[in-house]
């Protein structure tokens, strides 16, 4: 397996097939060996049956059900079950188009980065049709993460990054918030999932390499913006005490 493309969905009946269909169209032409896995979130729709189908005929692709937890959970689950020798997390909605794909893998495997994210910030990233609230919002939960946990990195929350398979599974062995014994939740939860990824990430000494994608901008009701600005900046602050009560133990397994 050369791939493993993992994606967290919550009640996503409307557009996961749309995004299935996408996914393995591109990757056809990409890889000659993938997989398409969907962890279904505790979706109280039908989401985790329409992925079923579409397995049916389609053997690259399966789901996981699993608890309702939020996006990072689901993500570790997805990581956890890959067989990839190369892992992209990606989002439902495809704001970074499955094609930016071939843009990280230069990075990952020809230039040997650890870990390459997608970044809607620096020379050559474009962003398209994003509220300006939702971008004031996105820079001010930046500064809080350069500042607290990730100095460097303008963009630690695109959902679209690739991991080498030995990385990923090693970091993600490794989380204390956003790892299997996450508690469930009631509503759609975000989370600063991908800070403790990289902040780890950072702390063992890994390369990782930012590269500026086109992101388009899709209305979601997955982040309340009065909310989410609030328990965000929370979790990073949370990330940095567990690392000084010595949670994150990067001692070589």
């Amino acid at each position: 397996m050369e791939y493993s493309i993992v994606i967290p969905a919550y009640n996503e009946a409307d557009r996961i097939a749309a995004t299935i269909t996408q996914i393995t169209t591109f990757m056809r032409t990409f890889s000659d060996a993938y997989e398409v896995i969907v962890v279904d979130d505790g979706s109280v729709d039908n989401t985790a049956d329409i992925v079923e189908d579409y397995s049916r005929e389609n053997r690259d692709v399966k789901v996981i059900r699993n608890p309702h937890k939020g996006k990072g959970p689901s993500v570790w689950k997805g990581v956890m079950s890959s067989s990839g020798k190369y892992i992209y997390m990606c989002d439902t909605d495809l704001a970074a188009p499955i094609s930016e794909l071939k843009k990280l893998s230069v990075w990952l495997i020809d230039q040997d980065y650890d870990i390459v994210i997608a970044s809607r910030e620096g020379v050559g990233a474009e962003r398209i049709g994003e509220p300006f609230y939702r971008h004031l919002m996105g820079r001010v939960f930046n500064y809080v993460v350069q500042l607290l946990a990730l100095p460097g990195i303008k963009d630690s929350q695109c959902g679209f990054k690739l991991f080498k398979a030995e990385v990923a599974m090693d970091i993600f062995s490794r989380l204390k918030i956003y790892g299997d014994n996450a508690p469930l939740q009631k509503k759609a939860y975000l989370g600063a999932f991908d800070v403790e990824v990289l902040y780890l990430a950072k702390k063992m000494g890994l390369r990782v390499k930012a590269v500026p994608v086109t992101w388009t901008y899709v209305k979601t009701t997955r982040l309340n913006p009065i909310l989410d600005s609030i328990k965000m900046p929370l979790d990073v602050l949370k990330i940095r005490v567990n690392d000084l009560k010595g949670l994150y133990n990067t001692a070589p397994k």
